[in-house]
């Protein structure tokens, strides 16, 4: 006869351990296991959270809570921690604290129906009838959810993304269409930045549930997120006529009035919202991108100071600060970035903002083994969180290549718009990209509009959903397209771009990315001008490692994914001076700025714009810029930056090295 233990073998040690003792209430070897398994692993989350659950049921609240602590410090933004808190809290009968836990905790994950249903409790207790009518609402309709639904949410909520993809996938393939399901896996979209599913996924939603206001701010945010911003002010309005005064779509109508060059109207609609709430970092932060945008750096460098004053840590307003180029931080702030970066409680987001914020602080004091250290942790700590593969460029690199011949544009001459309206400006960021913009915007005839999205766009939409395959539609679908489609696009890209325009006869497009897709360019706008702004490989590498992105650019984060990108950047340049001759002017950052008027005369020339000499007082034209180099073309040309990567020059061996014979050009 067998006994008890042999029909039920005892759990080992590890996360897998201690969650077979939980769920068969055996709670003194669930405590046990995990303090034996935490020696090894002492930051380990899923084992704290488990052992305070094990100290909780053990009466243990003390015990429980100091775990709490100690996951906290590690772990600060896990709903369940919060929720677990909540229980303690619950056993103590300390309901205020209780409620404020739960409160935290869905604030995280909002599918949580242990924590929404102690709240209606605790709410009812408390006398707050509608906020226990609006938990009850909640837990009603989690209820009416899948549990693999529920369950992927709370994965999303708790980091696990890949996991909770996995299985809302597999719901969906099974299951079919669910809204819940499908408005979750856009989320999930947005949060690896694939913005083109998540747009799809909503828009797919709202077909089925135009009335869904959460899905339909999702999308707002996916549409100004991909820089179709007429349409997604389009949703917020919509979602302003139901409830105009909800503060979240008010935040979205100022950012999007400021990407949109109505700065005044943001700055407004910002105080507004200050003046209920004053003390909300993340509001001052916003309105201090404004005020960088329009040139009134020291109202900006007050605001950000009082964002990070308001919430000690906040990573964003630091390296905000540091993004201006021109702010020197006080001993007192370097002290608390330091601090606040060393702290087990700071989230990531925070930890590598602060990273790239004390990497430039130390740099501009002198400090360049130090400042390399923390660019060198700030970028592993972001790289952790992307999923860039430098394969894919590289083989777009080599399709295009294929693709684009002479024969392709010469049996294809003529046609598209054959507007001479824009000059795009491409190449590397950090490469002078900005400057070269800045003296053409300076021009009477020019237009100086922003990083415009629309070409990255259209490539995106020739692709289609065959994106991932080994040969992929776009670019070989440009020899299958006919004279009316290039056309098309073509008067397309200048109807969409007029909401940037003022009503000059000439706008810039200075998205740096558009090097990759020149060829579609020639083919719907092969009047227009390209410019290709280069900088030395090694200076220009160095300073994408150093600067940390608002979005987009993923190839920054390592040395090797940057050299990879440079080295695969010039090979295509040099594919297009071969099939286009002519049809790109390369101004090189360290000519233009050692021979400043010659080559602006130069880049006016190939523009077909007559000398003006506000050009070369470029720093005078006051107009909006929203790229990290807003201040330094608001300063006169200098040198300073040129070889400012050589202080560095002890730790760039690998950059070097994987760069091979362009680290040498130009240096």
């Amino acid at each position: 006869m067998q006994t008890d233990s042999a029909a039920s073998p005892r759990p080992g040690t590890g996360p897998a351990g201690v969650r077979e003792f939980l769920d068969r209430r055996q709670f003194a070897e669930a405590a046990r296991a995990a303090e034996v398994s935490l020696a090894e692993s002492p930051e380990d989350r899923d084992l704290l959270y488990m052992l305070a659950v094990a100290q909780r049921y053990l009466g243990r609240i003390p015990a429980a809570l100091a775990t709490l602590e100690r996951l906290e410090e590690r772990h600060p933004d896990y709903p369940r921690m919060h929720q677990e808190r909540g229980y303690c809290h619950v056993a103590q009968r300390s309901p205020a604290p209780a409620i404020a836990a739960f409160e935290r905790a869905l604030v995280l994950n909002p599918a949580l129906p242990g924590s929404w249903k102690t709240l209606q409790t605790l709410y009812t207790m408390a006398g707050r009838k509608a906020d226990a009518d609006n938990a009850a609402a909640h837990v009603a309709k989690l209820a009416t959810l899948p549990t693999a639904i529920v369950t992927a949410r709370s994965m999303f909520a708790d980091g696990e993304i890949e996991a909770a993809e996995a299985l809302v996938r597999r719901y969906l393939l099974e299951h079919g269409d669910h809204i819940e399901g499908m408005r979750l896996l856009a989320q999930i979209g947005m949060k690896l930045d694939v913005l083109d599913d998540a747009e799809l996924l909503l828009e797919a939603v709202l077909e089925r549930a135009p009335d869904y206001r959460p899905a339909r701010y999702d999308y707002a945010q996916v549409l100004l997120q991909r820089h179709k911003h007429r349409q997604a002010r389009e949703q917020i309005r919509v979602l302003q006529q139901a409830e105009p005064e909800e503060r979240a779509y008010r935040i979205t109508q100022a950012t999007l009035a400021t990407e949109l060059g109505e700065c005044e109207q943001a700055l407004q609609e910002y105080r507004r919202l200050l003046t209920e709430t004053p003390d909300h970092a993340e509001l001052h932060l916003s309105m201090a991108h404004t005020l960088k945008t329009l040139g009134r750096q020291q109202e900006a460098v007050e605001a950000y100071r009082r964002a990070a004053h308001l919430r000690p840590g906040y990573g964003d307003a630091y390296w905000s600060l540091a993004n201006l180029k021109t702010y020197r931080f006080t001993d007192g702030e370097l002290a608390a970035m330091r601090a606040a970066e060393a702290a087990h409680r700071t989230a990531l987001a925070d930890r590598f903002h602060l990273c790239f914020a004390l990497g430039k602080a130390l740099e501009d004091r002198g400090e360049y083994a130090e400042s390399f250290s923390y660019y060198e942790r700030g970028n592993a700590l972001k790289k952790s969180e992307c999923r860039y593969r430098p394969e894919f460029i590289e083989r777009n690199t080599r399709l295009q290549i294929e693709a684009c011949t002479p024969e392709l544009f010469a049996a294809r001459l003529g046609w598209g718009s054959l507007s001479e309206a824009p000059i795009f400006v491409v190449g590397l960021p950090r490469a002078g990209s900005t400057l070269i913009e800045q003296i053409l915007a300076s021009h009477s005839r020019v237009e100086g509009t922003m990083e415009l999205s629309d070409i990255p766009r259209l490539a995106q939409s020739l692709q289609g959903r065959e994106g991932s395959g080994e040969r992929p539609r776009y670019p070989g679908v440009l020899a299958e397209l006919a004279a009316a489609d290039f056309r098309r696009f073509g008067e397309r890209y200048l109807a969409d771009t007029q909401l940037y325009r003022a009503g000059k006869p000439r706008f810039i497009d200075k998205m740096p990315n558009n090097f990759r897709h020149i060829g579609l360019m020639h083919l719907i706008l092969p009047q227009a001008k390209i410019i290709d702004a280069r900088r030395s490989a090694m200076a220009c590498c160095f300073s994408n490692f150093k600067q940390l992105f608002a979005s987009g650019q993923q190839f920054t984060y390592s040395l090797e994914d940057i050299a990879r990108y440079y080295r695969t950047y010039v090979e295509l340049m040099g594919h297009w001076e071969r099939v286009l001759p002519g049809k790109v002017l390369r101004v090189q950052h360290e000519e233009l700025v050692a021979d400043f008027e010659p080559q602006v005369r130069r880049i006016l020339d190939f523009c077909g714009l007559d000398f003006e000499p506000a050009c070369l007082e470029f720093h005078k034209t006051a107009r909006r810029v929203h790229t990290a180099s807003s201040e330094q073309v608001r300063r006169p040309i200098n040198t300073e930056g040129l070889e400012q990567w050589r202080h560095f020059e002890p730790w760039l061996g690998p950059l070097a090295q994987a760069l091979g014979e362009l680290a040498e050009e130009r240096s």
